[in-house]
Formats: C-alpha cells, structure tokens, sequence
C-alpha cells in the first residue's frame, strides 16, 4: 500500500515536497514513480527512481524544477518541486511497479491514493 501526502495551495514559484510511503513491501527493491493527471488531461509520468537509484524524467516541462529522490530507510519515496507554475496543478500519484523505471501504467502494481497540488496566485 502507499500513501501519498504533501499536497496543496502554493504560490507560483514555490515549492512543495510529496512524500510517498509504503507498507506491506520494501521501495528500493522496486522503481517508484510520480503520475499526474491534470483537469481534463490524461494522467502522465513525471518522474522514476528505479531500484538502483537512478532517475529518469518523463516529463519535459518539470526538467531542472522537480526532483525525485528515496529514503531507504523510512521507506519513502519524495517528490521535491520548485519553481512551480500553474500548469503544475494536477493530482499527483505515486507508483511502483517493476525494478526498472518504465512510463507506462501498465506496469505500475501499486498506486498511491493522489494527491492534490493547485498552484495559484
């Protein structure tokens, strides 16, 4: 099970952090990633931690402001975002799935619950 949290209201230009915890199975034994879908758009990959630690980006508008990261240890995946603009308003998912990062929600098994982030002056 994983449980996203960290959502919310921020300014443009801001940053929030997403954290996505895991019970009942071990992160870095998978790759984890972030999904949004924004209104009336189809849900997309943003970013991927695969279990090795390397990262891949999917989403070319979130280059150089987002950034995914793992803590091991509090079995948590993060999803750090700076610079944040208003077509970043969107439900945001956690995933994980396969060893190896992967854009496709086919080979997601496990979704987090979402999580709103609205970015609006």
């Amino acid at each position: 099970q994983l449980q996203a949290s960290g959502g919310g209201l921020v300014q443009p230009g801001g940053s929030l952090r997403l954290s996505c915890t895991a019970s009942g199975l071990t992160l870095r034994y998978y790759s984890s990633a972030w999904f949004r879908q924004a209104p009336g758009k189809e849900r997309e990959a943003v970013l991927c931690i695969s279990a090795s630690g390397s990262t891949t980006d999917y989403a070319d508008s979130v280059k150089g402001r987002f950034a995914i990261s793992r803590d091991s240890a509090k079995n948590t995946v993060y999803l750090q975002m700076n610079s944040l603009k208003p077509e970043d308003t969107a439900i945001y998912f956690c995933a994980t799935g396969r060893a190896y990062c992967s854009p496709l929600e086919s080979h997601v098994d496990y979704w987090g619950q979402g999580t709103q982030v609205t970015v609006s002056s």
